[in-house]
């Protein structure tokens, strides 16, 4: 049964261009998997970004940094308050600030950061931070005793997306390839290949069959069924 575990500085006092800065929310999913929310402020609106965290034996992984890095700390230190785990590596899903903006304060505290060699360049190109290290093929990670494993399925949100699999629980991460049943639209397209995207999705859905729990990046849920929403979402008018 899912579980709100803790919370931390929601409708906080921190003002943010007149909008108060909402704060940390990390919910348990499944086994020793925990989904994150952090808020950033877009189009003057507060709009949340999820990301993910394992919990290993040698420590916990981090699947895409916090939206709002000011949120950092306190999830590392939750972390480590929780789990008494230190937290070992980052990966990102893409480019974005979403999902990689975090990088550079990670690699201060210490911690891996890793995304695909495409991911790196893009964010090269866009003078982003980039990862410490990076793999150009899909890539099975063991730590601690699980394994969880990066599948590049095509264009789709992005030229460089991926998702990631944990199949000890059968969960599958998502991130902004995949959008929530509470979506309306594909989101922001400026760098998507709509054309390409629903046949991306059908290769996730045969190369991961059998998902229990599938995360979107923005507006939560944990249904399968928002791989066919992702499609529907991506074939209309934008």
């Amino acid at each position: 049964m899912k579980k709100t575990i803790f919370l931390l500085l929601i409708s906080s006092l921190l003002p943010l261009c007149g909008i108060a800065q909402k704060g940390l929310t990390i919910q348990h999913l499944t086994g020793n998997l925990y989904s994150y929310v952090t808020w950033h402020e877009n189009d003057g609106a507060q709009y949340p970004a999820t990301g993910m965290y394992l919990v290993t034996k040698k420590g916990a992984i981090i699947i895409d940094t916090p939206w709002d890095t000011t949120q950092i700390r306190p999830l590392n230190d939750s972390i480590q308050r929780k789990h008494h785990q230190p937290v070992l590596m980052v990966i990102a899903t893409h480019h974005h600030g979403d999902r990689a903006g975090g990088f550079d304060i990670y690699k201060r505290l210490g911690i891996q950061t890793w995304s695909t060699q495409l991911t790196y360049a893009l964010n090269a190109q866009y003078k982003e931070p980039t990862a410490a290290y990076t793999f150009k093929k899909d890539t099975t990670f063991r730590v601690g005793g699980y394994a969880l494993q990066t599948f590049y399925p095509g264009e789709g949100h992005t030229k460089d997306n991926i998702v990631i699999w944990f199949g000890q629980d059968k969960v599958l991460y998502g991130g902004c390839f995949v959008k929530s049943l509470e979506a309306k639209d594909a989101g922001y397209t400026g760098e998507a290949n709509l054309a390409a995207w629903p046949a991306s999705v059908e290769r996730v859905k045969k190369a991961f069959p059998g998902a229990r729990y599938v995360i979107p990046g923005h507006l939560g849920g944990t249904d399968p069924r928002a791989l066919d929403h992702t499609s529907e979402l991506a074939k209309k008018p934008q």
